[in-house]
């Protein structure tokens, strides 16, 4: 019989129970793989930054394309003006990038297949940005609620369209990538089970959809994360330059 391919997504202790009041903080397989992925970029660019050579090693030139990338990401969606915040999105982004693609090695977990770690880093974004188009613009970022060339009749609805869509932004954020890589991890599963039920013979259709599903879920993994950080530079843009 066919595992249960949401065994997987089972968050577990790992040590010693710790708890602070109701909260339990113990350390988990969650906890675990953040770590991982968070030592493993600072590895990597620490390894990538140490010699600028002009013949660039792979992890060098790992690292300067990265670099690149998300610099031109950010000048694209929001301007210049969010330069100061290019470390922001860049750690987003590779966290965001590690946690999937380690999600992707057999027996390891995927983080961002929980809602709470998406949720949470989608609300630090969404509270963060709130904050900054406030600093920069006083109670006038008010106005991104307020599209030009409105009929003053449609103004009333137009607003609280606005106010509701700008309220769902962590909500649609989180859950994207959070359905995204579960959605994919649990097909991964199901057809694997497929291949070890049906043997050598009848597994060979399922096994292919696998090899296949693998290849889609590594682009999937790349692509979840552009889109968590270029939605992120989208809302600093509103933020920084007051689009409305």
């Amino acid at each position: 019989m066919a595992a249960n391919p949401m065994t997987q997504f089972e968050v577990y202790r790992i040590g010693p129970e710790i708890k602070v009041g109701a909260f339990d903080i113990s350390f988990t397989n969650a906890s675990l793989f953040m770590v991982v992925s968070s030592l493993a970029i600072l590895i990597i660019f620490n390894f990538g930054s140490k010699k600028n050579s002009l013949l660039p090693t792979k992890i060098q030139l790992l690292t300067e394309l990265s670099y690149t990338f998300v610099s031109k990401m950010i000048s694209d969606t929001a301007g210049s003006k969010a330069k100061p915040y290019f470390s922001l999105i860049f750690s987003l982004f590779m966290f965001v990038l590690f946690c999937n693609m380690f999600g992707m090695i057999p027996y390891t977990f995927t983080v961002t297949s929980h809602i709470i770690v998406t949720f949470v880093l989608a609300a630090f974004i969404f509270i963060g940005v709130t904050i900054i188009g406030f600093i920069k613009h006083g109670f006038g970022y008010l106005k991104l609620f307020v599209p030009s060339g409105v009929p003053v009749v449609l103004l009333p609805l137009i607003v609280i369209i606005e106010i509701i869509s700008y309220l769902s932004r962590p909500i649609s954020l989180s859950v994207r990538l959070f359905a995204n890589m579960m959605a994919g991890h649990t097909m991964m599963k199901v057809f694997g089970g497929f291949v070890i039920s049906l043997g050598v013979v009848g597994g060979w259709l399922p096994l292919s959809f696998s090899v296949a599903l693998t290849g889609l879920e590594i682009l999937v993994a790349f692509l979840q994360a552009y889109v968590f950080a270029i939605l992120t530079c989208i809302y600093l843009n509103d933020a920084l330059n007051l689009h409305h």
